[in-house]
């Protein structure tokens, strides 16, 4: 083929390649089959693999992901992303609109209505057209550098279309379709890692990892709706126009918003938007509300955090009226026995509900459920379902009242009431139903940390009796593990790797992963700062552990009383054989410096990182880390989608810093 024609060829299939991702993401009306159009892409590889100097910056073939990155680098966005102010009434709502109306005397207003996605806020670059950037919010003046993943979407375009400035940071949100999310917990489930709470947290996670190839098979999609800086051109002169001259230029927008010129007008679109809500392939929890001209927007300004020119309305909760079939009691790894409410299946918030946790027998009497009542149930956060209340008035004199179990559903040993807890507990230390919670702690993510022992794998590995105690995770090899379901070579050798790796965790992660009564990962680690070793922590006396901070006199007789049962000497003793770090290897526990000697850190938002990682950074040089924040505390930590937390160190004042900023002060 003539180079011309070469040329004349590769041009012509990245632009059909560019027609049918448009086609088959953003309009969900793709002309061609997967097999015809992977025939495409493999032919402009070719091509391009035959003649390297074809290659364009917006090639289709740059999806396709690269190496793993070591980190993410820190870039300043050029206009600041802004959080939202939001309310779950409307009549805050109309307040809001009467604010602004009074910062804009006699001015005709517009508004635009639209779906509140609940993502991850990302910012896009394109530079002459093409896509040199893409940025977390971050702190809202600098994010993470997360260009290398967002390549791999293919919902977004590596090239907009028609007349662009010469500059323009879009803004957006980054989201994992419901259906992805399902199929990719799903996979984890049959893995035996841990499930995701919900889509948002799954699209933070996918994008915080450093292996881009990870991230394109979690097929992430997003939606714009926003402009950042603009240099060299102007894009509209309003919120309605920017939508649909947004999706002109080939980004995805929001399927559905409206537009009102009053109060009512927007009453009416908020309501109209929740009937359809849950139509939508990405979660909505809200709609925002927005000025709609930019220069009625430029004239009412933003306060420290937020623009005077938008709010967000969020749904409450969605309740549901169904039928409670029966009450069950489950086993947790203390032996502590919760009754679950098991229903009549129900649709709540885009879901099916057929479980919803009861709390205690306590509780099930204070709000007088019974077994064949008419039950409402609502979903905490639109995550978890629970049973609020029941309507009375459908009783027939049928429905029977419950009381807890006098022996322990899983092994049958005789339950203990503890009037303290108003806890009902099995106290057999064998039972099968605590092994297996005992082992889904220990391993956590936030213990020992061991990669692909999730609910799945230890339900296998207790029903083949591979594992009755925490040290047989030691003793497990290629071989039995192989045995097991969906174990295949990998995946078995990446589960032994990660025992194996577990034996040199910090001290704290052992002494937590224990799952000793009342000992968290914070009183784990101030006991690991005082104590050093496990062998000097299991000999302390009651007054000794009670002098470390944050043990009190209960605690610390849990802990004494822990050490001193025989079975749990046995299991220490048994774990010292297997070669786990004890204390005394520690490399951890030494300080680094004093760097942050007095200061009283607090960390909130997703970070790169698990947060007990920082908090341990932030104590290995000096400092300290509270879970809450005051006028006495130093920092805040913020990382993306940063809350209350951030809110409140900015209304007292606290400074808010990053990631780049505490590892800079932390350099040699």
């Amino acid at each position: 083929m003539a180079a011309s024609n070469v040329s004349s060829r590769a041009r012509e299939l990245r632009r059909q390649i560019a027609q049918h991702d448009r086609l088959y993401y953003e309009e969900a009306a793709p002309k061609i089959t997967d097999r015809e159009y992977d025939a495409l892409l493999r032919e402009l590889c070719d091509l391009e693999d035959a003649h390297p100097d074809l290659a364009t910056p917006d090639s289709p073939t740059h999806r396709v992901a690269g190496k793993p990155l070591e980190g993410f680098s820190q870039v300043r966005h050029r206009a600041p992303m802004q959080s939202l102010d939001n309310t779950y009434s409307l009549e805050e709502a109309d307040e809001f609109m009467a604010r602004v109306e009074r910062l804009l005397p006699g001015i005709k207003l517009r508004w635009t209505i639209e779906p509140k996605v609940d993502g991850v806020a990302l910012s896009l670059t394109y530079r002459d057209g093409l896509l040199e950037l893409a940025a977390t919010r971050g702190d809202g003046s600098t994010g993470d550098d997360v260009t290398q993943n967002i390549r791999t979407i293919r919902s977004i375009p590596l090239r907009l279309e028609g007349d662009i400035p010469d500059l323009i940071e879009i803004r957006g949100e980054v989201y994992l379709p419901k259906k992805k999310f399902a199929a990719l917990n799903e996979e984890r489930e049959k893995e035996g890692n841990a499930l995701f709470a919900n889509p948002r947290n799954a699209a933070a996670g996918s994008l915080k990892l450093l292996d881009s190839s990870i991230v394109a098979k979690r097929g992430l999609s997003a939606v714009f709706y926003g402009l950042g800086a603009v240099e060299g051109g102007k894009a509209t002169l309003a919120q309605s126009e920017l939508l649909h001259w947004l999706r002109k230029i080939g980004l995805p927008v929001v399927p559905k918003f409206w537009e009102a010129d009053d109060e009512a007008g927007v009453r009416q679109a908020i309501a109209a938007l929740e009937k359809i809500r849950h139509d939508f392939d990405f979660e909505t929890d809200g709609a925002v509300i927005k000025l709609d001209e930019f220069k009625r927007r430029e004239q009412t300004g933003s306060t420290s955090k937020a623009p005077r020119w938008a709010m967000a309305f969020k749904y409450e909760a969605e309740r549901a009226r169904t039928q409670l079939k029966d009450i069950t009691v489950q086993v947790g790894r203390t032996g502590t026995l919760t009754p679950v409410a098991e229903l009549e299946p129900v649709p709540i918030a885009g879901s099916r509900v057929a479980r919803a946790t009861l709390h205690n027998e306590e509780e099930i009497a204070r709000k007088d459920i019974r077994v064949g009542d008419w039950v409402f149930v609502e979903k905490a956060g639109e995550v978890i379902p629970a049973v609020v209340g029941v309507d009375t008035k459908a009783r027939t004199g049928r429905e029977k009242k419950f009381k807890m179990p006098e022996k322990c559903p899983s092994c049958g040993s005789k339950v203990f009431r503890d009037p303290e807890l108003t806890a009902v507990r099995c106290i057999n230390p064998d039972c099968p139903a605590q092994i297996r919670r005992r082992i889904e702690h220990y391993a956590a993510r936030g213990a020992m940390d061991i990669e692909g022992l999730g609910e799945a794998m230890v339900d296998q590995l207790v029903t083949a009796g591979l594992v009755v105690a925490l040290p047989d995770i030691y003793a497990l090899n290629a071989e039995n593990v192989s045995a097991l379901e969906r174990m295949g070579e990998k995946s078995t050798a990446n589960l032994l790797t990660a025992i194996d790796d577990s034996k040199k965790q910090s001290l704290w992660r052992l002494l937590f992963g224990l799952g000793i009564m009342h000992v968290g990962a914070s009183v784990a680690r101030k006991l690991a700062d005082k104590f050093h070793t496990l062998d000097k922590i299991a000999a302390a006396s009651v007054e000794e552990l009670e002098s470390t901070e944050d043990v009190g006199a209960v605690v610390a007789k849990e802990i004494h009383d822990f050490f001193r049962l025989a079975h749990n000497r046995k299991l220490i003793e048994t774990l010292r054989t297997r070669g786990l770090n004890f204390g005394e290897r520690d490399e951890r526990a030494a300080p680094a410096s004093q760097e942050l000697a007095g200061e009283t850190w607090v960390i909130t938002g997703t970070l790169s990182r698990p947060r007990d990682e920082f908090s341990e950074l932030i104590r290995r040089h000096g400092g300290n880390v509270s879970g809450s924040v005051s006028k006495k505390t130093s920092y805040v930590l913020a990382g993306e989608e940063a809350g209350s937390k951030l809110e409140k160190a900015q209304s007292l004042g606290v400074p808010v810093v990053d990631e780049a900023t505490l590892r800079g002060r932390l350099k040699p």
